[in-house]
């Protein structure tokens, strides 16, 4: 019996990632074959699954790369195959998204389908600009037209006479390549020339921009600006509450592309922070975090946990590879019962908590000079240490422990691998440009260096941000002008340094 095939039609909102529905993301995780638009982001589609058919149909204003009979015929063809299939649409199918027209040559060909509705651009991206589409005391109703009819009909239907004066506020979507033409027929038909209208470009997303005009002047104002599309048009009084409600684009880093250098399972929580402060993070991973080849002297410090007195984590990554080879070997956290935990920083000590370990001490300086102020006020004489750290970690908190009577013992838990060159374009993303690089660790900065071959000109231009003044001091001795240091050495820190050194521009 031949396997059954089904298409889902799938809204994927207007762009933003955070903002796709949680019955479209399930419907790309089930999918074998996902089909997909333009105005799709990446991001979106890294929750499909491994060997899942990625087919890019996407149009612009004078491009398709497939028309859109060529786009039905696909999904039947797909669907007869017996493939679950994920049409995966900007905004919300049915909203001027030629979704119906699919669905009808899914019902033609008998092919089981889904409407999995999204957030139309016509009300998210007004909202992203600060701009209600409706408001009780200014607007009662609003109406979404098309601002691109089919090219094919011989006139259009859309009643101007009506249209132009029965609504409060007007959103058309793909209207730039006629924003004059809409104007025109709007104030003929009865609309003030000086009606407030917003045009907003790339809606939703951190390279937003907003251009507001009237009906007399917005398309000259287009012109010179040379603002293309994609752009949502909003036309109405609502618009001048914009000023008042922006909320998106008057964030202190919004507009900024931020280079995030983490290990891509660490880059994220980085790339959250600074995107809540309105920044494009750009990932390009200068490191990966690999276990550690050689698990001897791991194993004898595991194996006789109860010799130490104290056990000092200076990062999340070792907390995590010492819990993991901990588990391993048949123990549980019970074999740290006699023992003190001093963990560098909150980061570390929220990663000890998922263990369900507190710890002992937190320095007040999250830094290995931090650790050490702290046990100068500690009687340590003859304690003994164990030091669970990266294989390029420096040496100077076991000297310093050994000097205040300490006996250390250092086991590598885990090392840092840097990237390898040509593992990632770099070039194309500094040639779209990077306004700030962040660099959270001495790794981060050599990894780069050697992922750019040494190449530092393509650092020209970008201001440089370290975690903590090794970081910087590491920078400094690769050639780089470090613009940036972090007075706390966290990652909430460097991105509270990049808003008080960049917010306010």
């Amino acid at each position: 019996m031949n396997k059954r095939g089904k298409v889902y039609l799938v809204g994927g909102g207007p762009g933003a990632e955070g903002l796709i529905t949680l019955r479209a993301v399930e419907c790309l995780k089930q999918a074998e074959v996902v089909v997909y638009d333009r105005l799709v982001d990446d991001k979106i589609l890294a929750n499909v699954k491994p060997g899942c058919e990625l087919i890019y149909v996407g149009k612009g204003a004078k491009e398709h790369v497939m028309e859109q009979g060529d786009i039905n015929a696909l999904l039947v063809t797909k669907g007869k195959e017996g493939k679950i299939v994920t049409r995966l649409k900007g905004g919300d199918p049915f909203v001027l998204g030629r979704g119906g027209e699919e669905a009808e040559a899914l019902v033609k060909a008998g092919i089981p389908f889904e409407i999995v509705p999204g957030v139309t651009a016509a009300v998210a991206v007004p909202a992203y600009a600060g701009i209600p589409v409706t408001h009780r005391h200014v607007a009662s109703s609003f109406a979404v037209i098309t601002g691109h009819e089919d090219p094919t009909k011989e006139s259009s239907s859309i009643a101007w006479d009506k249209l132009a004066t029965a609504v409060d506020t007007l959103v058309f979507l793909m209207g730039r390549e006629n924003l004059k033409a809409i104007c025109v027929e709007l104030i003929k038909h009865g609309r003030s020339p000086t009606n407030p209208v917003a045009l907003i470009r790339w809606g939703t997303l951190p390279r937003q921009q907003t251009l507001v005009g009237t009906l007399s002047d917005i398309s000259q104002k287009a012109e010179k600006a040379n603002f293309g599309p994609p752009v949502v048009t909003v036309i109405g009084d609502v618009v001048s509450l914009r000023e008042k409600l922006r909320w998106f684009d008057n964030r202190p880093l919004f507009g900024k592309r931020v280079l995030v250098t983490r290990s891509r399972s660490q880059a994220s929580v980085l790339s959250r922070l600074l995107a809540q402060e309105g920044a494009e993070a750009v990932e390009l991973p200068a490191i990966s975090i690999d276990s550690t080849p050689d698990l001897k002297a791991l194993d004898k410090a595991l194996n006789h946990l109860s010799d130490y007195d104290w056990v000092v984590f200076t990062s999340s990554n070792g907390v995590e590879a010492f819990f993991s080879r901990l588990f391993q070997l048949g123990k549980d956290v019970r074999a740290l019962a006699r023992i003190r935990i001093c963990a560098i920083g909150e980061a570390t000590s929220a990663s000890l908590k998922t263990y369900g370990i507190v710890a002992d001490l937190i320095p007040e300086d999250f830094s290995s000079q931090g650790i050490l102020n702290s046990f100068r006020r500690i009687k340590i004489d003859d304690a003994s240490f164990l030091l669970p750290r990266a294989d390029l970690a420096g040496q100077e908190l076991a000297t310093e422990l050994v000097k205040m009577g300490a006996r250390v013992k250092q086991v590598v838990t885990y090392k840092t691998v840097p990237a390898k060159q040509g593992s990632i374009d770099a070039e194309s993303i500094f040639r779209d440009g990077i306004d700030i690089i962040t660099f959270t660790s001495s790794s981060t900065v050599k990894g780069l260096v050697n992922l750019l071959d040494g190449n530092k000109k393509m650092l020209d231009g970008s201001s440089i941000a370290c975690i903590g003044p090794v970081t910087a001091e590491t920078a400094e001795k690769a050639g780089l002008k470090v613009d940036v240091v972090a007075k706390e050495h966290t990652i909430p820190g460097l991105v509270k340094a990049l808003v008080d050194r960049y917010g306010g521009k």
